[in-house]
């Protein structure tokens, strides 16, 4: 429908303006009051909207249309990250050490656009569009779990979610066939030593000589353990021990991060990393306390949708727009949606090197470039439109 280049186009400075208070007034994760009464709002002044608070800090929406048909779920999120922004644009963080450093601020913008705009064609709609402004994406168990539980997918087909992509340069969009995103869990380590002098070290149990073993054997699982085809990443991010230059400490601990794709595979690395430290501790006479923690699963795109999207963004853009991108290895609680149904996430190019925006997400000077949010605004309303469609011909 041409009508809707005609809306987008009207709607542009809006969408920006909307970007923009959000990212000046960001909130962490569960904090998201203001963000979600501003949506709550403004979501009122569209008109034919059914409005909810699933959570105390997220907002759904319902659209439905004047004949029946199937749901389909439009989603973002809405958090920020615990950054300290180091822009200098006129609408920086005026929230100190918070910062939408991830694109949320203009997933947040854009569903509200869209909602608009298909508030404004609910006479073309034939079905119901659910638009669900998530809280918490950034910090476990994350948003989208506490909404599934409170009722948000009942009855829905299909869900859809856009993450803006400073990698991606801007007029791109790209989909991932399969997995889009890893399975994302954490897990914490604590090796009990027996502390002394730094003189005296052979009357130790230096756990900190220990742990060192226990990370380096670590890298082994990745190398040796498993075959080489299947995605894994084991990452140390923390170590700590000691207080003092001239006493070895009683305790070390470590922390860190597993990455996966293979739900199968998934399940065996807790099992792999105890082997190891508990290998390593009785060789040099430790003993250890070991917590593993399964976070976000991996988002899977449903072919059928995707296919539909990627038909959408050929028709509507054009085949060069359209990019096929390997799974990443990032975390996103997306997968608590697509656990359940059929669904599709997309990355829409925001990158631009001649304006500068080229730091990398959960970056203090990450940006966007402000032109992508009206093409994300416009793949929502598309792809609803002809999702909808589809499943009518179905």
């Amino acid at each position: 429908m041409t009508i809707i280049h005609h809306l987008i186009k009207a709607s542009r400075e809006e969408v920006i303006g909307w970007r923009r208070y959000f990212h000046q007034y960001p909130e962490l994760s569960y904090q998201e009051e203001n963000t979600a009464q501003f949506v709550y709002e403004m979501l009122q002044t569209f008109g034919d909207l059914e409005i909810t608070r699933p959570t105390k800090t997220s907002v759904m929406a319902r659209l439905i249309g004047p004949k029946p048909g199937k749901v389909i779920a439009l989603r973002a999120d809405m958090d920020a990250l615990p950054i300290e922004e180091e822009n200098d644009f006129d609408f920086v963080s005026q929230n100190p050490g918070v910062m939408h450093a991830c694109g949320h601020d203009g997933h947040t913008a854009m569903l509200l656009g869209a909602a608009k705009l298909l508030t404004q064609l609910k006479e073309h709609i034939k079905g119901e569009i659910r638009f669900l402004f998530q809280h918490a994406e950034e910090l476990f168990p994350g948003g989208a779990q506490e909404m599934v539980k409170a009722g948000v997918l009942d009855g829905v087909d299909h869900v859809i979610g856009i993450h803006l992509c400073s990698p991606i340069e801007i007029g791109k969009m790209a989909i991932c066939h399969g997995p889009a995103t890893s399975g994302s869990d954490t897990f914490d380590l604590r090796i009990q030593g027996k502390g002394g002098h730094s003189s005296e070290p052979h009357a130790t149990v230096d756990p900190i000589a220990v742990g060192s073993q226990v990370i380096n054997n670590l890298q082994h699982i990745v190398s040796r353990n498993l075959d080489p085809l299947d995605k894994l990443v084991v990452s140390v991010t923390k170590f700590h021990s000691g207080t003092a230059y001239n006493v070895i400490p009683d305790i070390a601990t470590i922390s860190g991060s597993v990455r996966s794709l293979n739900p199968e595979l998934r399940q065996q690395i807790p099992s792999l990393i105890e082997k190891i430290v508990k290998g390593v501790t009785e060789a040099h006479d430790a003993s250890f306390e070991f917590d593993y923690h399964f976070g976000y699963s991996s988002v899977v795109n449903d072919d059928y949708v995707r296919e539909v999207i990627e038909e959408t963004i050929i028709d509507v853009w054009g085949k060069d727009t359209l990019l096929k991108l390997p799974a990443l290895m990032n975390g996103e609680d997306f997968s608590a949606f697509s656990d359940i149904v059929p669904s599709c996430f997309i990355f829409v190019g925001a990158g631009n090197q001649k304006k500068g925006m080229i730091y990398p997400h959960h970056h203090p000077r990450f940006s966007i470039d402000e032109d992508a949010l009206e093409r994300g605004v416009e793949l929502f309303v598309q792809t609803s439109f002809r999702l909808l469609a589809e499943s009518e011909n179905k």
